[in-house]
């Protein structure tokens, strides 16, 4: 029987889908990809295949999580499988220097960036750019890795320190620092590449803004001070000329689901500065709203999977690579 099969690293933001499935009865199963083979004379199992990879696997002792994650994608499309945030989205998830060029091509605004590949090449990218900036990882997630910086003194102490951790593919983002009237950012939310709803995210606690509870739970014992049910608000009857170019910008790229995140500046001119195709939801903030983002995603799956015929019964014996 065809299932749906949700591609990860990482379990503990895989349980609502869990429960989300589990509800609705759609048969699924699990490829968590760490580390493995695929034996490419061998054809994928038919079904619906959802790429929930994340940007900051690595930070979770999962450093090639993303390659493999790359190799399987090209198999299944390769044999044509139905895949949901394949190979493009997963190329733009790591990398946010493809994610501005790929926003920059529909008109979408993006603060202002200087690329640096090596640590040294920081300060003279920050010269150019001026003060305050941002330095970010190209390939990070979650926010980490975020650093705003106020002065030529400031960028002496953080190059300085000997014990910041550097980005995995040794890639630095220079970034015009946006200055908001107000310390929050918005988050739109896409379930089959169609708005599903929009967050107000509180900046005042930093910029790491991932909304699923096991981040929470790092969030307030690095800051006990945080209500993080608090941070996160779901916007009523949210409308922006975004949302439609956002919409126009995933489906050239083959992306289903998505959060998207901008800041709008003080002459209230939006930047779009981050697209996370693997997206959490913040429990609490659904709550209050009566909404499910993975209640949605579990059932445009679902829907997906009534579109494939059922699979032969000899690729039963096909599972996951190993």
């Amino acid at each position: 029987m065809s299932k749906v099969y949700v591609i990860h690293e990482n379990d503990a933001w895989v349980e609502p889908l869990r429960a989300a499935f589990d509800r609705r009865g759609t048969p699924f199963a699990e490829w968590f990809l760490d580390e493995g083979t695929v034996d490419l004379r061998d054809e994928p199992p038919e079904g619906v295949f959802y790429n929930r990879m994340s940007a900051s696997s690595h930070t979770r002792d999962h450093r090639f999580a993303a390659e493999y994650t790359g190799h399987v994608l090209e198999w299944l499309q390769r044999h044509g499988r139905t895949v949901v945030n394949g190979r493009r989205a997963l190329a733009l998830e790591i990398s946010k220097v493809a994610q501005y060029q790929a926003l920059a091509a529909h008109d979408i605004a993006v603060p202002d960036t200087i690329v640096a590949v090596g640590r040294r090449q920081i300060a003279s990218a920050a010269e150019t750019l001026g003060y305050p900036l941002i330095v970010k990882h190209n390939r990070a997630g979650k926010g980490l890795g975020v650093k705003l910086i106020l002065s030529e003194a400031a960028l002496k102490e953080y190059l300085a320190d000997a014990e910041a951790i550097g980005p995995v593919d040794g890639t630095w983002l220079v970034q015009r620092y946006i200055q908001a009237p107000e310390p929050f950012i918005t988050r739109v939310e896409f379930v089959g590449g169609k708005f599903l709803y929009a967050v107000r995210v509180d900046t005042s606690a930093g910029f790491e803004l991932c909304p699923a509870d096991q981040c929470q739970v790092d969030l307030a014992a690095a800051c006990p001070a945080v209500a993080p049910s608090e941070r996160f608000r779901i916007v009523e009857n949210f409308r922006h000329p975004l949302v439609k170019r956002y919409e126009r910008f995933l489906a050239a790229n083959d992306i289903g689901i998505a959060g998207i995140e901008f800041i709008v500046d003080r002459e209230g001119n939006a930047f779009t500065y981050d697209v996370n195709t693997n997206t959490n939801y913040n429990p609490e903030a659904e709550a209050r709203a009566g909404l499910s983002g993975m209640q949605a995603i579990a059932d445009y799956l679902a829907g997906r999977l009534d579109w494939v015929d059922p699979s032969p019964l000899w690729l039963s014996a096909i599972g996951a690579p190993h």
